[in-house]
């Protein structure tokens, strides 16, 4: 796959030194061999991993992996693959993940554009999860967001004919701008039937960062763009 998404030099993220618990380190080191997958250069086989056939959802940015665990405890048959950087949030998860049985998820800790490029295979998900990623709201870090035509065109790509990519933003500018690189892509698909702004998926729970909008009086954003057959 060749390297147009976000150049390696742009990160669409920065390494919080958020402090891991005690629990979350063992959670680490002795649950991440049997949730957990090494990021390798090369396409999972999603049916050999979960041992199944099923549709499979990649959540981006998981945060501390409520909304994950949710889904997945929601629809067992669905599965359910999990992309997050700051290891207190994995490890916050892994612990989740046994706490509730729950064998329909997966966890890779590497940068998604790397995993979503490289790890997934063309027409492989039913769905794309992007929950309140990082708006960057200085100028000067605009090219820092995720949300960009190059992003955009491997999210299409990783999704199967009519499977759904699925955002929300509490920025304003950032909404509006990825609502015209969405529309702009030419095998996507608005599902809101004005065009615009989709209805908030009411199987979503809050996570934090929604929360903290709502603390702060903010307007959520939810974006829904189908693959075109």
């Amino acid at each position: 796959m060749p390297d147009t998404a976000h150049p390696r030099s742009i990160r669409s993220f920065v390494t919080r030194a958020g402090r891991t618990t005690a629990a979350q380190q063992r959670a680490l080191e002795t649950l991440w061999p049997k949730y957990g997958l090494d990021y390798r250069d090369e396409p999972l086989a999603l049916a050999a991993l979960f041992g199944r056939d099923a549709p499979c959802t990649l959540e981006i940015g998981f945060g501390n992996g409520a909304n994950l665990v949710a889904l997945a405890h929601a629809h067992p048959e669905r599965d359910y693959l999990g992309v997050e950087v700051h290891r207190p949030g994995v490890g916050r998860l892994l612990l989740a993940l046994e706490e509730a049985g729950l064998t329909n998820v997966r966890v890779v800790c590497h940068d998604a554009v790397e995993v979503l490029g490289r790890q997934i295979a063309a027409g492989s998900l039913a769905e794309i999860l992007i929950l309140f990623p990082d708006p960057w709201p200085k100028k000067r870090h605009h090219k820092r967001r995720l949300v960009q035509s190059a992003f955009v065109a491997l999210a299409e790509r990783a999704l199967a004919a009519g499977g759904v990519l699925r955002l929300a933003t509490d920025w304003e500018p950032y909404a509006l701008e990825m609502l015209a690189c969405l529309s702009a892509a030419p095998g996507l698909r608005n599902l809101a039937a004005d065009g615009g702004f989709a209805a908030r998926p009411a199987e979503r729970i809050p996570t934090r960062f929604e929360l903290r909008g709502t603390r702060l009086g903010h307007q959520v954003w939810d974006l829904a763009f189908a693959r075109s057959p």
